[in-house]
């Protein structure tokens, strides 16, 4: 699956879910997508919550993120380092981030980067459209 894939369907996943909790305030939005009420309540948002795994070991996982702001992408890539394609990238560069090289390509690996799921920043940037919160991720 493309990323831009991922993101179309991960979209319409989550704009059902706010229909759902159109009466509830952005704090009680905020606090519905808590990992372990998701897991119980939302079992098709994530692959991840039938295998009662995280995406990211940490106290208080918040999903209203799962796609990072600051993560950029591009299915037909960026252009070549070192004859690899670069297909995505942090644009903060944050220092939890990393790379993950395969022969051809560049991705980049967001797995100890916890700053998209903490309750202060998704508060900082929310938006009961998530498109909105992402929309500059993808070209």
């Amino acid at each position: 699956m493309t990323y831009t894939k991922w993101v179309i369907e991960h979209s319409i996943k989550h704009k059902k879910i706010l229909e759902k909790l159109i009466n509830k305030s952005s704090d009680e939005v905020i606090s519905y997508f808590e990992y372990e009420n998701m897991k119980t309540k939302e079992k098709d948002f994530c692959l991840l919550y039938k295998e009662d795994k995280k995406c990211h070991e940490m106290k208080n996982l918040n999903c209203y993120l799962c796609a990072c702001p600051y993560f950029r992408f591009n299915d037909k890539g960026f252009g070549k380092q070192n004859n690899k394609e670069i297909f995505s990238f942090c644009s903060i560069n944050s220092k939890k981030g990393k790379l993950f090289e395969s022969k051809e390509a560049i991705h980049q690996d967001c797995s100890d980067c916890l700053i998209p799921h903490k309750i202060r920043y998704i508060k900082k940037v929310f938006n009961r459209d998530w498109n909105l919160i992402i929309k500059d991720s993808y070209v």
